[in-house]
Formats: structure tokens, sequence, C-alpha cells
């Protein structure tokens, strides 16, 4: 045993000189650090000389770690075991690159080798053997398990090396960087005997060349183990070495006391041996049972995981028969709904005189009002009465006409409801969608968009012009920039939206819920807000379309319940309620959830499925910018912040969690939405300077969408046509047409500047 940590003599006898050169093969495991690599290259002076091999024996594993779990391998797919061998390998390969990096800059010949072994020691030991290795550093005990006043082997792969190893292979053992232990071999042993002997004076001394390569090897341990044996005794006389099976005899012409002591050394290694060959044995036995052990737990587990696939084959079929029931409800709603409508047309026909007596007298009424508001405008055209509004009634062939027959050319959108066209119709471009005629539902969302947008009208709404019933078509007016999700995607290669653009467009469409659920006197969720269904007009103002599924809720049915029950949920399913998709309950508090989706998109610029935990992550680990959408333009950092906890908000699972638009959401739009206004003002003058022929964004009014003869300011601070403001304050309306809160007056102030502002441009692009 040597435990001296200093230069070894050996190492650099052995080593110097011309010729090949010789490897010094260095054993390391997957998790051990650089200190052996750099205690190898400290103490091997002649680099020159030597070549390293970074050695490591990979084993197989016993058990394979999934999802928190440690697996038995044999229970493991080969397909499992495969992968995880190479990802072992793969970390084994970069440690070793580190270390051959390390090497390199060092100016030393390496390279790395991979053995695969059940047992590390058996690895080492084949190696040993079919390599012929002659030099091996290896680990002598874990780093954890290092003291300074370490003097023995404390790894078991290290002490089966030590003892089973070739006798021709030197060892050093290694711990923390530190030398523990070294092994020399046979021809190193001899000679430093013989340099002993020479030293003590004692010349007589020989071995014979015929001993066994066994006697040589006790021989030479037996004399490294008792350095200064020679100088302790102070023989005079040759010594005799006579070696059997047992036992070897040293005779020195030295007292019989001496004699005795070593044979007393010798029993007590013999007892030493003894203790540790019954150590090994217990511990072959405690390992033995905790084989068993770990062989009652994988029985148990095995049982535990088939209990788990029984229950999870019940509770498949329990779910089968549920989807079953679920179908034949269906059905038999179906088949209900059906009988409804047989009754109703039974009522029809026995009310079919008592309806057209009604419509006579309502015809008659609608023209009394008429004539009373023309003379109350004197002259002026007639203002919308409140809950009713104007659409005109189409002819097929007028819409065939204006889409050329619904050329393909001429398609602008598609979905499973119907087609959008471009249309030319009465001199002004529009929009057309045809409804899908083989739809069950085609009549019914027909019918449910010309009345909603017949009655309503907002800034944010997109105005229905017309109506062609047996056609099954509506007529829009036609919105330039086209829907939000094409923008957000910038198809055509249109331009990406800025994130002042986005902020106006969450508060245009956040103004456009707030009006639909406080409107007066039935209140309307939309029910399906998407992406796709926000259009943009010229000046990228947002408008909502797609009324065909949305919901109107009486005041009658207000005072019972806040929920309409709906067996079919429809929508997109990543803007969808998810307590509208379980409980069929539909709320203004569906919408909200929708409106979330969208702020989060328009923030982020990915698409809607898995977005909510992306941000919800990002916002809790504070790195919301590495997930905003990086085309918008270097987003404020705390409207950002806000922005995306209010989307997060929005989209709560619990409907009573989720905030409100009006009193809530809206507080934190408005500075935000006056701050981007500011900037894209004076973004609209750079574009007006830069083309003459565009219509700058501040000559259009919100309501008409467009340009203004005779512009007022109201008293939220937004300037109107005359004529549409009047007539919006006239019809009954208390709020804004723009932000939908209340106006603290009526009054309207003529804006002059920006009235001569319009007339001149209209003057120098009339020339």
């Amino acid at each position: 045993m040597d435990s001296m940590a200093g230069d070894s003599p050996e190492l650099s006898s052995s080593f110097s000189g011309g010729g090949e050169k010789k490897k010094v093969y260095v054993a390391m495991g997957a998790g051990e650090s650089k200190a052996m690599v750099l205690w190898a290259l400290q103490k091997f002076p002649d680099r020159a000389a030597a070549a390293f091999v970074l050695l490591h024996v990979y084993c197989h594993p016993k058990f394979i770690p999934i999802m928190g779990t440690r697996i038995p391998a044999s229970q493991v797919q080969e397909q499992q075991l495969i992968a995880h061998k190479k990802m072992e390998l793969q970390k084994i390969s970069d440690i070793l690159d580190e270390h051959l990096l390390l090497c390199a800059q060092e100016k030393v010949q390496a390279e790395k080798l991979v053995v695969e072994s059940d047992d590390v020691a058996d690895g080492l030991l084949q190696l040993i053997s079919e390599r012929h290795v002659t030099a091996l550093i290896m680990g002598a005990a874990a780093d954890k398990h290092y003291t300074k006043k370490m003097m023995a082997l404390k790894s078991k792969k290290a002490q089966a090396v030590e003892q089973q190893a070739d006798p021709f292979c030197r060892i050093w053992y290694i711990c923390k960087g530190t030398l523990v232990y070294r092994r020399m071999d046979v021809a190193i042993s001899n000679e430093a005997m013989r340099e002993d002997r020479r030293k003590s004076g004692d010349q007589q001394f020989s071995v014979d060349r015929s001993t066994s390569l066994s006697d040589t090897w006790c021989i030479s341990n037996t004399w490294l183990h008792e350095p200064n044996l020679g100088q302790q005794t102070g023989r005079t006389s040759p010594c005799r070495l006579y070696d059997n099976e047992t036992d070897i005899v040293r005779e020195f012409d030295k007292p019989d006391n001496k004699f005795n002591h070593m044979l007393q050394e010798l029993e007590s290694v013999r007892k030493q041996a003894y203790e540790e060959k019954c150590s090994r044995e217990k511990a072959e036995r405690e390992l033995l049972e905790a084989f068993q052990k770990a062989r009652d737990s994988e029985n148990l587990y095995s049982g535990e995981v088939k209990q788990r696939n029984k229950a999870e084959e019940k509770l498949t079929a329990t779910m089968e028969e549920v989807e079953k029931l679920t179908e034949t409800t269906d059905e038999l709603c179906a088949k209900l709904q059906e009988e409804r409508k047989k009754r109703l047309a039974l009522e029809k026909r026995t009310a079919h005189s008592d309806r057209i007596i009604k419509d006579l007298m309502l015809q008659r009424d609608k023209a009394v009002r008429e004539v009373e508001a023309l003379h109350a405008n004197k002259g002026e055209s007639s203002a919308t009465t409140e809950g009713e509004m104007h659409i005109t009634v189409l002819s097929c062939s007028e819409i065939k006409e204006a889409t050329n027959n619904f050329d393909h050319s001429l398609k602008v959108g598609e979905s499973v409801y119907g087609s959008v066209y471009k249309g030319f119709l009465r001199h002004t471009n529009v929009a057309i969608k045809k409804l899908n005629p083989d739809s069950t539902q085609s009549q019914s969302q027909f019918n449910q968009e010309v009345e909603i947008l017949s009655r309503v009208r907002h800034p944010n709404l997109v105005t229905l012009i017309g109506a062609c019933k047996e056609d099954q078509t509506l007529v829009y007016e036609y919105m330039p920039n086209g829907s939000l999700d094409d923008r957000l995607a910038c198809k055509d290669n249109s331009k990406p939206l800025s994130w002042q653009l986005r902020t106006r467009i969450i508060s245009d469409v956040c103004c456009a819920l707030i009006f639909l659920h406080s409107n007066k006197p039935h209140s309307i969720v939309h029910s399906d807000l998407k992406a796709s269904n926000i259009i943009l007009d010229g000046n990228n103002v947002a408008k909502l379309s797609g009324f065909g599924v949305c919901r109107m809720f009486t005041d009658a049915f207000r005072n019972t319940t806040t929920l309409y029950r709906h067996t079919h949920p429809k929508g997109s399913f990543a803007y969808i309620d998810p307590e509208y998709v379980m409980t069929g309950d539909l709320t203004p508090q569906s919408d909200v959830y929708s409106f979330g989706v969208v702020l989060l998109r328009l923030l982020t610029g990915r698409p809607g499925f898995g977005l909510l935990k992306d941000v919800q992550q990002a916002v809790e680990k504070g790195c919301l910018e590495a997930i905003l959408d990086s085309s918008a333009g270097d987003w404020p950092a705390m409207q950002a912040d806000q922005l995306a906890r209010v989307g997060l908000k929005c989209c709560e699972i619990r409907r009573k969690n989720r905030p409100d638009l009006q009193t809530e959401v809206w507080t934190v739009l408005e500075p935000m939405l006056k701050s981007a206004s500011v900037k894209l003002c004076s973004l609209s003058f750079k574009s007006v300077s830069e083309d003459l022929g565009g219509v700058p964004s501040y000559f259009i009014c919100p309501i008409l969408q467009d340009i203004m003869r005779e512009p007022l300011i109201a008293a939220d601070g937004f300037t109107y046509e005359a004529e549409a403001i009047r007539e919006w304050i006239d019809s009954g309306h208390r709020t804004s047409p723009m932000t939908n809160l209340e106006l603290l007056h009526h009054d309207l102030l003529p804006n002059h500047a920006l009235r001569s502002a319009i007339q001149e441009w209209l003057q120098t692009n009339a020339n």
C-alpha cells in the first residue's frame, strides 16, 4: 500500500525514451469529473512518449427510469431499451469528448473507448487481458467517500481489478484527484527488491528465474509491503526462499524472534482474509435478499399495473356506453324537434288569416311612422327606429350579375357554412356570402343573421346591406383587409399588424362585445367569436361578423335565469368556452372566454391550441417577451404584461372568475387605446403624405364609414358625421357608439378645422 500523492518514479522510467508510444488507459465513470484526467496529465512527465485512452465500461441497466418510476429492464420493450441505451451512450460520449478537448489543449495524444459489459470489473479485466494493458488509472472509490486518511480501496470494482488483473499491469487508484494506492508489475517489483537489497548490503539475494509467475508476484508484493525489511533486520547472511501452494518461508541470518514475528504477521493476514471472506459472504447474502425484495416489489408492481389496466378497460367500456347513450339521446332530441316543427307548421296554417291581417296592420303602422319621421326631420332621411333597420331585398339575378354567376376567381373566403365572394352591386364593392344549400341549418343561419343585423348597428359590427332569401345570400359592406386570421398569417404577403393596430383591434372587439351584451331590450351573445369572424376595413377598423349562431335573450328569460341551454355547442374548439362545452349553458361570459383567446393571439401571433398554457408559463417565469410576436414591433413591456394577464383572466375555466368587459377590461384597455391612437394618428398623416390617393382615417365617420361632410364632436371626444350621430342619439341611445360608455351630455360641437381639411382634400383630389 502506498498512499503518497507525489510523482511516482516508475512513471518516468517506464514511459521515457524513444520507440512506440505507450498507451495509458484512464477508466472513468459516467458521473466522474475531470480530476482523474488532470492528475494523469500532471503526473506523466514525458507526454511525447505516452498516449491516453479515455475508457468507459458501459453496463446494461437492470432498471429503466420511465415517468419517474424505475421499471425492470426485462419488462420494458426492446425499442425503449435501445432508445435508453442510445441516450446513455450519447451522454458518455459527450463527457469523453470534453476530456479529449482537455488533452488536446495540453498537446497530449488521446482517444476514447467505450466497452460494453454486464459488470464494470469484468469489463476492465477482459480489456486488460485482450489488449495487454500495462498501465491503467482508475477510481479507488466514489469521490464522496474520500478522506485524507484514506489508505485502502473502498470500491469493490477496484478491489476485484487489484486481485485479478494481469500481474504485468500497473494500476494507479485515484480518488478526488489524489493518488490513494498504486500497484506495480512484476518486473518493476523485482527491480525494486534488487535495488533495496543492494542498498542494504545483501548481495547474495537472488530470485530463481525458473520461479513461477504467481510465486514471483507473491514475492514482489511481499517485498513492496515491507520496503525497509532488509534495513530493519540488519541481515548479513543470505536468505532462502521456499515456495509452495500455501506458505512462503523465509530464513534470514537473524535471531528466531524475527521469524516468529513474521509468522505472527502471516497468521494475522490469514485471519484478516478469513474475516473479509466472511464479510463478503454476508454481503452476498444481503445482496441476494435485496434482489429477492426487489423481485417481490416488481411482482407487486406488475399486479398493480394489471389492476390499473383492468380499471382502464372498465372505464373505456363505461365511456363507450355513455357515448352510445348520448347518441341515443341526440336522436331522440332530433325526433322531438321534428315533431315540434310539424306542430308549429299546423299552428301556422290555422293562424294564416290572422297573420295576414296582422302584417297589414304592421305595414300600415310602419308607413305612418315613416311619414311622421319625414315631417319631423324636415325632408332629411328617416331615422332608424330602435330595434329596426332597413334591409334591401335583392333578386337572384342581381346577385348573379354582381358575382359573375359566382365566379370562382371572385371567391375571397370559405367555411363549412358557405362561401364569400367579392361583388360589384349598384356601383359599390360588396361582400356576398352564399350559404351552403346542403347544410340543414342554412335557413336558420340566414334568418338569424338578418334578424340580428337588422336590429343593431355599431361601428364595430359588420353592416348588412341586403339579402336574397331565394338564393340564401347575404350582402355586406366590403372589407378590403380581410379577416384577422389572414392578417396574423400575413396572407398574400400582407404587412404584419403593428402593436398599435393590434391594441386598437383588441379595443374594437371589446367595444363590440360590450355593445352586444348590453343591447336593449334584449342582450345578444355572439357565441362564435374567433379571428376568422373579425374582419378589417380599409383603415384596419375591426368589425365582428358571423352572426349565424348568435343568441338573443329576452327580458322575460333574463329575469328567470342568465343561462341559455344549447344541446350542441357551436364554434371553433380553440375559442369555445370549456364550461359551455361541458354544460351546454351559454352566457355572455362565453364570449369573454373567446375574447381572451383572440387577445392572446394578437399578443403572440400564435395559433389558439396550447396558447393558454404557453402564456401562463411565460408570465409565471417572467419571460413573456420571449413569446411576443416580434413582427408587431417592440411591445411596451408593461402594456404587454397587462394584456397577457387580462387575456388569461378572461380564459379562466370557471365563468365566475372571468372579468366583466365594461367595468374591468375596458378600464385597462382605454388608456392603452389613447396611447396607441396618438401613434396611429401620426402614422396616418405620414401615409397620406406618401399617397395622396388614400383617404385619411380621421376623415371617415366611425358610424357610416364614409367621408364626413358635416363633422360634429360628441361628448365622448370622437368626431362623427352630423346625420349619423344625431340619428344615434335620437333613436334613444345614451352611450357612445365607440366606447359604449354613457355620454355625459348630448351637445354636439362643429369641428370646423376638420371640415376645412376635408373640403381642401376633396378639392385637391378632384383636380
